[in-house]
């Protein structure tokens, strides 16, 4: 039971820098509350969080039959992102609508080019998943998920890195390597 409640809590990488996305002073009882989409989101647990702070989030994955009930101020597509034209949910006519893209535990490289245009000038992307360390002491063991070392600095080459991390994340007696990446697009 503890494990499942562990879970399902948001990742220490959003809860530890909570301060970098604004929550203090751009989240709590504001009317203009940010637009968050949460890529893979899986159980949602991550945007759930930053619902519960009050963003708007998106919640996509190729599959929803984890994710929880969704809030009222949000939405939830069912999107393959791995399909031959994956395209990313657009409610305006610009692409770059969001203030904060997630990604966690997710890596597929065709589509960091439509995460970069996603996003707003000014806005921030939070991404954390495997490093090819990984494949050292368990899964995922496929390449193509995991990253090479300072991979995600480099595809986000020109933005201000706000965090960056690539080492052993893992809890207790289990060794877990990712990158962690927090950055802020060009304001330009």
């Amino acid at each position: 039971m503890d494990e499942k409640r562990l879970r399902a809590e948001a990742a220490p990488l959003l809860t530890q820098h909570s301060q970098l996305l604004g929550l203090d002073n751009q989240l709590l009882g504001q009317e203009n509350n940010p637009r968050v989409l949460d890529l893979a989101c899986g159980s949602g647990r991550n945007g759930l969080w930053l619902a519960a702070h009050g963003a708007h989030v998106t919640f996509v994955d190729r599959d929803l039959v984890r994710l929880a009930a969704v809030p009222r101020q949000c939405q939830a597509l069912a999107i393959d992102l791995e399909s031959g034209q994956p395209q990313l949910p657009k409610a305006q006519p610009t692409q770059a609508q969001y203030d904060i893209v997630l990604v966690f535990n997710y890596l597929h490289r065709p589509i960091f080019d439509l995460i970069r245009e996603s996003i707003k000038p000014g806005g921030l992307i939070v991404y954390e998943t495997f490093i090819e360390k990984q494949a050292e002491v368990g899964r995922p063991k496929n390449p193509n998920f995991l990253l090479a070392e300072g991979e995600l600095s480099q595809r986000f080459c020109g933005w201000e890195a706000l965090h960056t991390f690539e080492g052993n994340v893992g809890c207790e007696d289990t060794p877990c390597f990712k990158a962690q990446y927090i950055g802020r697009k060009p304001a330009k």
